[in-house]
């Protein structure tokens, strides 16, 4: 069994992520292939994760990718979150992993609905709100959620869900359109608001797609989604695909199993996977830096990530998991950024990286402030060390 280091594995990462200026993908949709899948969680990831990934890159080639060639489209899969997909990998999500959430939400949402004395039958109620909501996008228009919700009835009402402290009240029309959504009949179209913004209008899939592809089976899905995992993320352990994939380890062993990947040791002596024809040695790749998003794909891809975190895991995740942004220089994370009041990104470095090191992290924070162009960025998911930054 060949032994892989953390080196090898960060000079991986630099090179297939595309985060080396030497390897940088030729434009959005061949970087979006490059990491398999982009989270779109926050919409301003997609932008910034494709700008750390393509030289020259502008806002017009991301929304031409999504809106105009429709090559990059954003459909709900893995672990229920959203995700930019290259357009010839929606079947494999739409039979497997999209397919698993999908179940999951209807019957969740079918018993809120009982639940909150709304009907006494919530899966018929849904299935109706779904055929009128798909006969009003059947003419091929685009529409936002408030404009479904004023023509609808169904989707024009409110529900309470949770208890106690976690009591809440909410809009039916979103909770439809995601159903929707996830299993593929719809799917969302252009954006209404600023490209830092998520104001999504809904069509029908086979209107925006044109001609659309049956769902691939759930065995040949979720090997296709490995396959695809393995050759960005590889090597990676079966703890990490069961957590990216948000499945079963029946699910990924069997995976593994149909795209013949092999066993390869990990620093600590850990078992990682690879495709059987990637088991060769990785050539060495200059030191470089970078700077991430918010949820970017290469920090959010594997469950285990010592070889590129070290110990600052706890500065640069949430308690739920999500990352803010970071700082990278030769394949691991040294620290985050932020925007000051003005705009401008400055840099909050975990450690001592180093004059030369700290030099391309400015350099690449002088780049991004000039792109940004003043627009500043907001998250949800602030980590400590971006809060720290940003104190006075």
């Amino acid at each position: 069994m060949r032994r892989v280091s953390d080196v090898e594995r960060r000079q991986r990462l630099a090179r297939r992520h595309a985060l080396a200026p030497q390897h940088r993908a030729p434009d959005p949709v061949a970087a979006t292939r490059a990491m398999t899948v982009l989270h779109a969680t926050e919409a301003p990831s997609v932008y910034l994760s494709l700008w750390a990934r393509v030289d020259g890159l502008t806002v017009a080639d991301v929304d031409r990718a999504l809106y105009d060639d429709r090559s990059l489209v954003k459909q709900l899969a893995m672990r229920r979150t959203l995700f930019v997909f290259p357009r010839d990998l929606l079947a494999a999500a739409w039979g497997s992993s999209s397919a698993r959430v999908a179940t999951a939400l209807r019957a969740r949402f079918a018993k809120e609905i009982e639940q909150a004395g709304f009907t006494a039958d919530g899966a018929a109620w849904l299935a109706a709100a779904e055929k009128a909501t798909l006969a009003r996008l059947a003419d091929g228009a685009e529409l936002s959620a408030q404009q479904l919700r004023e023509e609808i009835p169904e989707l024009a009402g409110r529900l309470d869900v949770g208890k106690g402290k976690y009591a809440t009240t909410v809009s039916l029309a979103p909770r439809v359109l995601t159903q929707l959504g996830v299993e593929g009949q719809i799917v969302r179209a252009r954006n209404a608001g600023h490209w830092r913004t998520a104001r999504p209008q809904w069509t029908a899939t086979e209107t925006w797609l044109g001609e659309v592809p049956e769902p691939a089976g759930e065995r040949e899905g979720y090997a296709e989604l490995v396959r695809r995992w393995l050759r960005t993320f590889g090597p990676g352990t079966e703890a990490d695909v069961v957590w990216w994939l948000g499945s079963t380890k029946t699910a990924v062993r069997a995976a593994l199993a149909d795209v013949g990947a092999v066993e390869v040791e990990l620093a600590g002596g850990g078992t990682g996977w690879v495709l059987p024809d990637d088991v060769e040695p990785e050539p060495e790749v200059e030191p470089s830096s970078a700077l991430l998003p918010v949820l970017d794909p290469t920090v959010m891809g594997w469950k285990e990530r010592g070889f590129y975190l070290g110990e600052h895991g706890p500065m640069l995740f949430d308690t739920n998991g999500n990352a803010g942004t970071t700082a990278w220089w030769d394949g691991r994370i040294v620290g985050c950024w932020v925007q000051d009041p003005d705009g401008i990104v400055v840099l909050n470095l975990l450690e001592d990286v180093g004059a030369d090191a700290r030099a391309a992290l400015e350099a690449d924070a002088a780049r991004l402030t000039a792109w940004l162009d003043g627009h500043r960025v907001s998250t949800v998911y602030p980590s400590i060390a971006m809060k720290q930054a940003l104190a006075p």
